[in-house]
Protein backbone atom coordinates (compact mmCIF):
# COMPACT_ATOMS: atom_id res chain seq x y z
CA UNK A 1 0.00 0.00 0.00
CA UNK A 2 3.00 2.33 1.05
CA UNK A 3 4.46 2.60 -2.93
CA UNK A 4 0.92 3.06 -4.66
CA UNK A 5 0.54 6.01 -1.78
CA UNK A 6 3.82 7.24 -2.86
CA UNK A 7 3.06 7.14 -6.58
CA UNK A 8 -0.21 9.11 -6.03
CA UNK A 9 1.60 11.69 -3.93
CA UNK A 10 4.28 12.10 -6.28
CA UNK A 11 1.73 11.86 -9.09
CA UNK A 12 0.07 15.19 -6.66
CA UNK A 13 3.50 16.89 -6.01
CA UNK A 14 3.92 16.87 -10.31
CA UNK A 15 0.73 18.30 -10.90
CA UNK A 16 0.72 20.83 -8.43
CA UNK A 17 4.82 21.82 -9.71
CA UNK A 18 3.39 21.96 -13.63
CA UNK A 19 0.39 24.17 -12.42
CA UNK A 20 2.61 26.59 -10.25
CA UNK A 21 5.13 26.77 -13.63
CA UNK A 22 2.09 27.23 -15.69
CA UNK A 23 1.43 30.29 -13.42
CA UNK A 24 4.48 31.60 -13.41
CA UNK A 25 5.42 31.28 -17.28
CA UNK A 26 1.66 32.77 -17.54
CA UNK A 27 2.37 35.61 -15.60
CA UNK A 28 5.50 36.48 -17.12
CA UNK A 29 3.54 38.51 -19.93
CA UNK A 30 1.94 41.02 -17.33
CA UNK A 31 5.60 42.01 -15.93
CA UNK A 32 5.19 45.76 -15.30
CA UNK A 33 1.06 46.18 -15.96
CA UNK A 34 -0.53 49.37 -14.46
CA UNK A 35 -2.65 49.53 -11.95
CA UNK A 36 -6.15 49.22 -12.63
CA UNK A 37 -7.74 46.53 -15.23
CA UNK A 38 -4.17 46.66 -16.98
CA UNK A 39 -4.14 45.35 -20.84
CA UNK A 40 -5.68 41.78 -21.18
CA UNK A 41 -2.99 39.05 -22.27
CA UNK A 42 -5.29 37.52 -25.21
CA UNK A 43 -2.68 38.59 -27.54
CA UNK A 44 -5.05 41.22 -29.06
CA UNK A 45 -4.74 44.71 -29.49
CA UNK A 46 -6.35 46.91 -26.81
CA UNK A 47 -4.75 49.40 -27.11
CA UNK A 48 -2.75 51.75 -24.51
CA UNK A 49 -4.20 54.87 -22.48
CA UNK A 50 -2.74 57.76 -21.13
CA UNK A 51 -3.66 56.63 -17.47
CA UNK A 52 -5.24 59.51 -16.68
CA UNK A 53 -8.98 60.54 -16.52
CA UNK A 54 -10.02 63.34 -18.68
CA UNK A 55 -12.42 65.80 -16.64
CA UNK A 56 -13.82 68.92 -19.65
CA UNK A 57 -12.25 72.11 -18.90
CA UNK A 58 -14.58 75.12 -18.94
CA UNK A 59 -12.18 78.07 -19.10
CA UNK A 60 -13.56 81.08 -17.10
CA UNK A 61 -15.01 84.16 -18.59
CA UNK A 62 -14.91 82.24 -21.89
CA UNK A 63 -17.52 81.15 -24.29
CA UNK A 64 -17.49 78.37 -27.11
CA UNK A 65 -17.29 79.55 -30.65
CA UNK A 66 -18.31 76.49 -32.85
CA UNK A 67 -16.45 75.08 -35.86
CA UNK A 68 -17.72 76.36 -39.37
CA UNK A 69 -17.75 78.02 -42.58
CA UNK A 70 -18.37 82.14 -44.11
CA UNK A 71 -17.04 84.36 -46.35
CA UNK A 72 -14.03 86.11 -45.02
CA UNK A 73 -13.76 89.44 -46.44
CA UNK A 74 -16.17 92.52 -47.03
CA UNK A 75 -19.35 92.67 -47.02
CA UNK A 76 -19.75 96.39 -48.33
CA UNK A 77 -17.79 98.50 -50.70
CA UNK A 78 -14.43 98.72 -50.32
CA UNK A 79 -14.10 102.51 -49.71
CA UNK A 80 -10.07 102.89 -49.91
CA UNK A 81 -10.51 100.61 -52.93
CA UNK A 82 -7.20 98.74 -51.55
CA UNK A 83 -8.70 95.55 -51.84
CA UNK A 84 -6.70 94.47 -49.17
CA UNK A 85 -9.39 91.93 -48.41
CA UNK A 86 -10.54 90.18 -50.59
CA UNK A 87 -14.10 87.94 -50.20
CA UNK A 88 -12.88 83.93 -49.61
CA UNK A 89 -14.66 81.26 -47.86
CA UNK A 90 -13.28 80.01 -45.25
CA UNK A 91 -13.36 77.11 -42.66
CA UNK A 92 -12.56 77.90 -39.26
CA UNK A 93 -12.40 74.79 -36.09
CA UNK A 94 -13.69 75.18 -33.27
CA UNK A 95 -12.21 77.46 -29.98
CA UNK A 96 -12.86 78.90 -26.87
CA UNK A 97 -12.72 83.06 -26.89
CA UNK A 98 -12.86 85.64 -23.76
CA UNK A 99 -16.45 87.21 -23.90
CA UNK A 100 -14.97 90.64 -23.16
CA UNK A 101 -11.42 92.24 -23.72
CA UNK A 102 -9.01 91.16 -21.16
CA UNK A 103 -9.15 94.17 -18.42
CA UNK A 104 -7.95 96.42 -15.71
CA UNK A 105 -8.42 93.95 -13.19
CA UNK A 106 -7.45 90.84 -14.98
CA UNK A 107 -4.20 92.00 -16.35
CA UNK A 108 -3.14 93.30 -13.26
CA UNK A 109 -3.13 89.94 -11.49
CA UNK A 110 -0.62 89.18 -14.45
CA UNK A 111 1.26 92.56 -13.47
CA UNK A 112 0.98 91.68 -10.08
CA UNK A 113 2.44 87.64 -10.09
CA UNK A 114 5.72 88.89 -11.96
CA UNK A 115 5.96 91.61 -9.53
CA UNK A 116 5.54 88.96 -5.88
CA UNK A 117 7.66 86.36 -8.62
CA UNK A 118 10.28 88.82 -8.72
CA UNK A 119 10.19 89.59 -4.91
CA UNK A 120 10.20 86.55 -3.67
CA UNK A 121 13.58 85.77 -5.85
CA UNK A 122 15.30 89.16 -3.74
CA UNK A 123 13.77 87.86 -0.53
CA UNK A 124 14.53 84.25 -1.23
CA UNK A 125 11.20 82.76 -0.81
CA UNK A 126 12.09 79.78 -2.54
CA UNK A 127 11.63 75.79 -1.54
CA UNK A 128 12.75 72.53 -3.60
CA UNK A 129 10.43 71.56 -6.27
CA UNK A 130 9.48 67.67 -7.04
CA UNK A 131 12.74 67.64 -9.05
CA UNK A 132 14.83 69.01 -7.59
CA UNK A 133 15.34 72.79 -8.65
CA UNK A 134 14.29 75.40 -6.69
CA UNK A 135 10.76 77.29 -7.35
CA UNK A 136 9.38 80.24 -5.76
CA UNK A 137 7.16 79.38 -2.32
CA UNK A 138 3.60 81.08 -3.10
CA UNK A 139 2.63 80.55 0.28
CA UNK A 140 5.48 83.01 1.73
CA UNK A 141 5.28 85.22 -1.16
CA UNK A 142 1.72 85.53 -0.85
CA UNK A 143 2.66 87.47 2.77
CA UNK A 144 4.59 90.14 1.31
CA UNK A 145 3.77 93.67 2.79
CA UNK A 146 3.77 96.49 0.29
CA UNK A 147 3.32 98.73 2.71
CA UNK A 148 5.87 97.82 5.53
CA UNK A 149 8.57 100.52 5.20
CA UNK A 150 11.18 97.45 6.03
CA UNK A 151 9.77 95.38 3.30
CA UNK A 152 10.54 98.22 1.10
CA UNK A 153 14.18 98.64 2.08
CA UNK A 154 14.89 94.77 1.22
CA UNK A 155 13.22 95.46 -1.89
CA UNK A 156 14.91 98.35 -3.01
CA UNK A 157 16.00 96.99 -6.24
CA UNK A 158 12.65 97.23 -6.66
CA UNK A 159 11.79 100.55 -6.37
CA UNK A 160 12.53 104.00 -8.22
CA UNK A 161 15.73 105.99 -7.73
CA UNK A 162 15.48 108.31 -5.18
CA UNK A 163 15.92 111.05 -8.05
CA UNK A 164 13.16 109.59 -9.62
CA UNK A 165 11.08 109.79 -6.59
CA UNK A 166 8.45 112.83 -6.40
CA UNK A 167 7.73 113.71 -2.86
CA UNK A 168 10.03 111.00 -1.85
CA UNK A 169 7.17 108.37 -2.86
CA UNK A 170 8.80 104.62 -2.68
CA UNK A 171 7.02 103.01 -5.76
CA UNK A 172 7.71 100.24 -7.97
CA UNK A 173 9.99 100.75 -10.77
CA UNK A 174 7.63 99.70 -13.54
CA UNK A 175 10.72 99.08 -15.51
CA UNK A 176 11.73 96.54 -13.43
CA UNK A 177 8.74 94.67 -13.92
CA UNK A 178 10.00 92.08 -16.60
CA UNK A 179 8.88 88.43 -17.43
CA UNK A 180 11.20 85.87 -18.96
CA UNK A 181 9.34 84.78 -22.07
CA UNK A 182 9.95 81.41 -23.45
CA UNK A 183 8.64 79.60 -26.27
CA UNK A 184 8.83 77.19 -28.74
CA UNK A 185 9.44 77.99 -32.61
CA UNK A 186 7.27 75.28 -34.47
CA UNK A 187 6.96 76.85 -37.93
CA UNK A 188 10.30 76.49 -38.00
CA UNK A 189 10.98 73.39 -36.42
CA UNK A 190 8.43 71.45 -38.96
CA UNK A 191 10.54 72.50 -42.03
CA UNK A 192 12.19 69.62 -43.64
CA UNK A 193 16.05 71.44 -43.74
CA UNK A 194 15.30 71.73 -39.99
CA UNK A 195 14.78 68.20 -38.85
CA UNK A 196 17.95 67.20 -37.75
CA UNK A 197 18.91 70.26 -35.67
CA UNK A 198 18.55 70.34 -31.48
CA UNK A 199 15.75 71.26 -30.35
CA UNK A 200 17.24 74.01 -28.15
CA UNK A 201 17.45 75.99 -31.74
CA UNK A 202 13.83 76.55 -31.67
CA UNK A 203 13.13 77.94 -28.35
CA UNK A 204 12.64 81.49 -28.24
CA UNK A 205 13.79 83.20 -25.12
CA UNK A 206 13.15 86.81 -24.36
CA UNK A 207 12.68 89.51 -21.66
CA UNK A 208 9.26 91.31 -22.01
CA UNK A 209 8.68 94.54 -19.68
CA UNK A 210 5.09 93.87 -18.96
CA UNK A 211 3.68 97.30 -17.18
CA UNK A 212 1.06 98.88 -19.68
CA UNK A 213 2.63 102.02 -21.28
CA UNK A 214 0.34 104.94 -19.09
CA UNK A 215 1.51 107.75 -21.48
CA UNK A 216 0.12 106.28 -24.25
CA UNK A 217 -3.34 107.96 -23.16
CA UNK A 218 -1.26 111.99 -23.84
CA UNK A 219 1.39 110.50 -26.42
CA UNK A 220 -1.53 109.42 -29.02
CA UNK A 221 -3.22 112.85 -29.33
CA UNK A 222 -1.33 116.05 -29.77
CA UNK A 223 -2.40 119.25 -28.38
CA UNK A 224 -4.94 117.13 -26.13
CA UNK A 225 -5.61 117.86 -22.07
CA UNK A 226 -5.44 113.45 -21.56
CA UNK A 227 -3.32 113.29 -18.19
CA UNK A 228 -6.15 112.79 -15.67
CA UNK A 229 -5.97 109.49 -17.84
CA UNK A 230 -2.44 108.38 -17.99
CA UNK A 231 -2.71 108.86 -13.97
CA UNK A 232 -6.15 106.96 -13.20
CA UNK A 233 -6.56 104.41 -16.21
CA UNK A 234 -4.61 101.50 -14.92
CA UNK A 235 -4.51 102.11 -11.25
CA UNK A 236 -8.41 103.42 -9.85
CA UNK A 237 -10.35 100.95 -9.30
CA UNK A 238 -13.02 102.56 -11.04
CA UNK A 239 -11.70 101.25 -14.26
CA UNK A 240 -11.31 97.99 -13.14
CA UNK A 241 -13.38 96.59 -15.69
CA UNK A 242 -12.42 98.69 -18.17
CA UNK A 243 -10.67 96.78 -20.67
CA UNK A 244 -6.89 97.10 -20.77
CA UNK A 245 -4.79 99.74 -23.10
CA UNK A 246 -1.37 100.40 -23.81
CA UNK A 247 -0.21 97.20 -24.08
CA UNK A 248 1.52 96.35 -27.14
CA UNK A 249 1.64 93.36 -28.76
CA UNK A 250 4.80 91.26 -27.33
CA UNK A 251 3.35 92.18 -24.14
CA UNK A 252 -0.54 90.71 -25.38
CA UNK A 253 1.51 87.49 -26.36
CA UNK A 254 3.59 87.49 -23.31
CA UNK A 255 0.13 87.57 -20.62
CA UNK A 256 -1.60 84.62 -23.01
CA UNK A 257 2.24 83.03 -22.44
CA UNK A 258 1.83 83.63 -18.23
CA UNK A 259 -2.23 82.59 -18.45
CA UNK A 260 -0.94 79.06 -19.88
CA UNK A 261 1.98 78.57 -17.23
CA UNK A 262 -0.70 79.85 -14.28
CA UNK A 263 -3.03 76.91 -15.62
CA UNK A 264 -0.29 74.40 -15.97
CA UNK A 265 0.69 74.40 -12.88
CA UNK A 266 -2.49 74.11 -11.54
CA UNK A 267 -3.55 71.10 -13.39
CA UNK A 268 -0.24 69.58 -12.29
CA UNK A 269 -0.66 70.30 -8.99
CA UNK A 270 -3.53 68.57 -9.08
CA UNK A 271 -2.97 65.60 -11.66
CA UNK A 272 -5.04 66.33 -14.13
CA UNK A 273 -4.43 66.90 -18.19
CA UNK A 274 -3.04 69.43 -18.79
CA UNK A 275 -4.42 71.68 -22.01
CA UNK A 276 -3.55 73.62 -24.67
CA UNK A 277 -1.74 77.09 -24.84
CA UNK A 278 -3.84 80.52 -24.53
CA UNK A 279 -3.02 82.86 -27.50
CA UNK A 280 -4.01 85.62 -29.24
CA UNK A 281 -6.68 84.41 -32.12
CA UNK A 282 -5.50 84.79 -35.76
CA UNK A 283 -7.43 87.45 -37.97
CA UNK A 284 -9.54 84.90 -39.17
CA UNK A 285 -10.14 83.40 -35.67
CA UNK A 286 -11.10 87.09 -34.99
CA UNK A 287 -13.56 87.92 -38.08
CA UNK A 288 -15.44 84.47 -37.63
CA UNK A 289 -16.26 85.40 -34.03
CA UNK A 290 -16.85 88.43 -34.40
CA UNK A 291 -20.11 87.68 -37.20
CA UNK A 292 -21.48 85.63 -34.76
CA UNK A 293 -22.66 83.12 -37.13
CA UNK A 294 -23.90 86.20 -39.57
CA UNK A 295 -21.37 85.51 -42.32
CA UNK A 296 -23.04 88.53 -44.91
CA UNK A 297 -23.53 90.54 -42.10
CA UNK A 298 -21.45 93.91 -42.17
CA UNK A 299 -21.65 94.16 -38.15
CA UNK A 300 -21.49 92.39 -35.33
CA UNK A 301 -25.37 92.83 -34.78
CA UNK A 302 -26.29 91.84 -37.75
CA UNK A 303 -27.37 94.94 -39.54
CA UNK A 304 -26.40 97.13 -41.89
CA UNK A 305 -26.58 100.03 -39.54
CA UNK A 306 -25.18 101.89 -36.32
CA UNK A 307 -28.18 102.40 -34.61
CA UNK A 308 -31.16 100.35 -33.81
CA UNK A 309 -34.95 101.29 -34.43
CA UNK A 310 -34.70 103.62 -31.39
CA UNK A 311 -31.88 105.38 -32.92
CA UNK A 312 -30.04 103.98 -30.14
CA UNK A 313 -25.97 103.74 -31.35
CA UNK A 314 -24.96 99.93 -30.73
CA UNK A 315 -21.48 100.38 -30.10
CA UNK A 316 -18.90 102.90 -28.57
CA UNK A 317 -16.91 104.96 -31.23
CA UNK A 318 -17.05 107.86 -33.15
CA UNK A 319 -20.03 108.80 -34.35
CA UNK A 320 -20.86 111.34 -36.96
CA UNK A 321 -18.14 114.13 -36.79
CA UNK A 322 -17.26 113.56 -33.44
CA UNK A 323 -19.64 113.49 -30.88
CA UNK A 324 -17.92 110.82 -28.54
CA UNK A 325 -19.90 111.34 -25.61
CA UNK A 326 -23.45 110.43 -27.84
CA UNK A 327 -22.53 106.70 -27.40
CA UNK A 328 -21.99 107.06 -23.45
CA UNK A 329 -18.81 106.99 -23.27
CA UNK A 330 -16.77 109.78 -23.84
CA UNK A 331 -13.35 107.20 -24.01
CA UNK A 332 -13.78 103.41 -23.37
CA UNK A 333 -16.41 102.15 -22.09
CA UNK A 334 -17.02 98.79 -19.19
CA UNK A 335 -15.64 95.29 -21.11
CA UNK A 336 -19.02 94.27 -20.70
CA UNK A 337 -21.01 97.35 -22.12
CA UNK A 338 -23.59 97.02 -24.98
CA UNK A 339 -25.07 93.65 -26.30
CA UNK A 340 -23.23 90.66 -26.73
CA UNK A 341 -23.26 89.06 -30.64
CA UNK A 342 -25.38 85.57 -31.15
CA UNK A 343 -21.85 83.70 -29.85
CA UNK A 344 -22.15 85.88 -26.49
CA UNK A 345 -18.91 87.86 -27.25
CA UNK A 346 -19.53 91.16 -26.35
CA UNK A 347 -17.55 94.94 -28.17
CA UNK A 348 -16.56 93.22 -31.13
CA UNK A 349 -17.05 96.25 -32.78
CA UNK A 350 -15.63 99.92 -30.92
CA UNK A 351 -14.72 100.35 -27.47
CA UNK A 352 -10.93 99.37 -28.68
CA UNK A 353 -9.65 97.68 -31.33
CA UNK A 354 -7.74 94.21 -30.35
CA UNK A 355 -4.61 92.07 -31.35
CA UNK A 356 -4.36 89.03 -33.44
CA UNK A 357 -1.55 86.56 -33.65
CA UNK A 358 -1.44 87.15 -37.62
CA UNK A 359 1.36 88.89 -40.15
CA UNK A 360 -1.00 91.99 -41.65
CA UNK A 361 0.35 91.08 -45.42
CA UNK A 362 -1.95 93.35 -48.22
CA UNK A 363 -1.91 90.49 -50.84
CA UNK A 364 -2.45 87.50 -47.36
CA UNK A 365 -6.23 86.11 -48.88
CA UNK A 366 -4.80 86.04 -52.52
CA UNK A 367 -2.48 82.44 -51.26
CA UNK A 368 -3.92 81.36 -48.16
CA UNK A 369 -5.31 78.56 -47.27
CA UNK A 370 -9.18 78.29 -46.84
CA UNK A 371 -8.66 75.81 -43.78
CA UNK A 372 -8.00 77.58 -40.29
CA UNK A 373 -6.04 80.18 -42.39
CA UNK A 374 -2.94 82.26 -40.94
CA UNK A 375 0.38 84.13 -41.65
CA UNK A 376 2.90 84.33 -38.85
CA UNK A 377 5.98 85.76 -38.24
CA UNK A 378 8.15 86.23 -35.32
CA UNK A 379 9.71 89.34 -35.90
CA UNK A 380 12.78 91.02 -34.68
CA UNK A 381 13.76 93.97 -32.83
CA UNK A 382 16.44 94.57 -35.99
CA UNK A 383 14.03 93.43 -38.46
CA UNK A 384 12.78 96.19 -41.29
CA UNK A 385 9.38 97.82 -39.98
CA UNK A 386 6.94 96.39 -42.56
CA UNK A 387 7.77 92.39 -41.01
CA UNK A 388 6.35 94.17 -37.43
CA UNK A 389 2.86 94.94 -38.51
CA UNK A 390 0.16 92.71 -36.65
CA UNK A 391 -3.60 92.60 -37.86
CA UNK A 392 -5.60 94.99 -35.71
CA UNK A 393 -9.34 93.97 -35.72
CA UNK A 394 -12.12 96.09 -34.57
CA UNK A 395 -12.32 99.37 -34.67
CA UNK A 396 -11.92 101.44 -31.09
CA UNK A 397 -13.48 104.42 -29.19
CA UNK A 398 -11.87 107.19 -31.34
CA UNK A 399 -12.48 105.40 -35.09
CA UNK A 400 -15.37 106.41 -37.06
CA UNK A 401 -18.06 103.53 -38.26
CA UNK A 402 -16.20 102.41 -41.13
CA UNK A 403 -13.02 100.45 -38.94
CA UNK A 404 -16.38 98.61 -36.76
CA UNK A 405 -17.50 96.39 -39.62
CA UNK A 406 -15.85 93.03 -39.40
CA UNK A 407 -14.30 92.69 -42.18
CA UNK A 408 -12.04 96.33 -41.99
CA UNK A 409 -8.49 95.12 -41.70
CA UNK A 410 -6.01 97.46 -39.96
CA UNK A 411 -2.41 97.14 -38.69
CA UNK A 412 -0.02 98.56 -35.93
CA UNK A 413 3.71 97.79 -35.44
CA UNK A 414 4.35 94.89 -32.61
CA UNK A 415 6.45 97.14 -30.42
CA UNK A 416 3.75 99.99 -30.37
CA UNK A 417 1.06 100.57 -27.48
CA UNK A 418 -2.04 102.47 -28.32
CA UNK A 419 -4.73 104.02 -25.92
CA UNK A 420 -6.77 102.17 -28.36
CA UNK A 421 -5.73 98.65 -29.03
CA UNK A 422 -6.78 96.03 -26.10
CA UNK A 423 -7.00 92.35 -26.75
CA UNK A 424 -8.48 89.21 -25.93
CA UNK A 425 -7.36 85.23 -25.94
CA UNK A 426 -8.93 82.03 -27.40
CA UNK A 427 -7.92 78.45 -26.31
CA UNK A 428 -7.99 74.78 -28.22
CA UNK A 429 -9.73 72.32 -25.80
CA UNK A 430 -9.90 68.30 -27.03
CA UNK A 431 -13.72 67.72 -27.87
CA UNK A 432 -15.82 65.78 -24.82
CA UNK A 433 -15.86 62.18 -25.49
CA UNK A 434 -19.23 60.72 -24.45
CA UNK A 435 -20.60 57.05 -24.53
CA UNK A 436 -23.01 56.55 -27.69
CA UNK A 437 -26.29 55.44 -26.39
CA UNK A 438 -27.94 52.25 -26.54
CA UNK A 439 -30.73 52.27 -28.91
Amino acid sequence: MQPIFMTMKNQLLCLFASVMMTTLFGSCGKIGKSKGKGIPSDGQLHGVSTGVRYTPFRPTGMVYVPQGTFHMGPSDEDVSYAFTARNKQISINGFWMDATEITNDEYRQFVWRVRDSIAASILNYKKPGADGTEIIDWKKAATIKWSDPKTLEQLNALIVAPDNRVFGRKEIDAQKLVYRSETFDFKEASKRENASKPRSQFIVKRDVRIYPDTLVWVRDFSYSYNEPMSKRYFSHPAFGNYPVVGVNWKQATAFCEWRTQYITSYFEEKKRVTESDYRLPTEAEWEYAARGGRSQAPFPWGGYYLRNKKGCLLANFKPGRGNYPEDGGFYTVRADAFWPNDFGLYNMAGNVAEWTSSLFYEGAYNFQHDMNPDIRLNAKDNDLPRMKRKVVRGGSWKDVGYFLQTSTRNYEYQDTAKSYIGFRCVIDLAPTQTKKKKS
